[in-house]
């Protein structure tokens, strides 16, 4: 009997065991084909960042080219012109040989043989001074050394009062500075003589308040006729007496 109930109840284990079997659910089991593949180094650095972390490279222009054709800027109010780099001096072959020589000595009272050369000496903010300094009393005249139109009358930090006036037939500018003074009437498009007042030696500008002197210099002209653009040639040599 006792072998009777332990073979039914091992049955009815068995039937409940299947039971319980067959109500779950499979699980699937996911077998990938292949493997992923690596990222590597250079794809991730080619690989966008996020907004928050992303860094804008600015984009720098690159710097004008510098020309050595024309060229000085004396006055710091001048319409914009492209730096001073003067590697040769201008050709003068072709300007009237009155624009640029036998002119007549500036500063009333001073003879040639008082003139310095000091065309080429060191200056800080042009580099070079690209004209002669005439030295002379304080309010001793100053006159055109050719004839000329008044092209433009200028007040600035360096060159302080200050004429620029166009030579025979406008191939070149004449440029006076440090002026202490105007003549009296003197205008811009003025036409002026050979001898004919501009104004008084002084030290206005960036001069010496103790070296009162005219600031002189020959400019030639490019076809735009800039009075404030130019390429300078030394004026020693240049200038007779009255």
């Amino acid at each position: 009997m006792k072998v009777l109930i332990g073979f039914v109840l091992g049955a009815v284990c068995a039937v409940v065991a299947m039971l319980s079997l067959g109500g779950r659910k499979a699980i699937p089991f996911v077998v990938q084909d292949s493997p992923p593949q690596a990222i590597s180094a250079a794809a991730a650095m080619d690989a966008p960042l996020p907004p928050e972390v992303a860094t804008v490279q600015p984009q720098v222009a690159a710097p004008p080219a510098i020309t050595a054709t024309t060229a000085t800027v004396h006055d710091e109010a001048a319409p914009a012109a492209s730096a001073s780099v003067i590697e040769a001096a201008p050709d003068t072959s072709g300007l009237p040989a009155s624009a640029i020589s036998g002119l007549l000595m500036p500063v009333v009272g001073i003879k040639t043989g008082d003139l310095v050369d000091t065309y080429t000496q060191a200056r800080q903010v042009r580099g070079v001074h690209d004209a002669i300094d005439i030295m002379a009393p304080r309010g001793t005249p100053v006159v055109a050394v050719n004839d000329g139109e008044v092209v433009k009358l200028f007040d600035s930090v360096r060159g302080g009062l200050a004429v620029y006036q166009f030579g025979p037939q406008q191939k070149v500018v004449y440029y006076y500075a440090h002026l202490d003074r105007y003549a009296p009437g003197l205008a811009e498009g003025q036409m002026l003589h050979r001898g004919d007042p501009i104004g008084f030696v002084g030290s206005t500008g960036n001069a010496s308040a103790d070296a009162p002197h005219l600031h002189f210099e020959i400019g030639v002209l490019g076809p735009e006729k800039h009075w404030w653009q130019s390429r300078p040639i030394n004026p020693y040599g240049r200038i007779i007496g009255p």
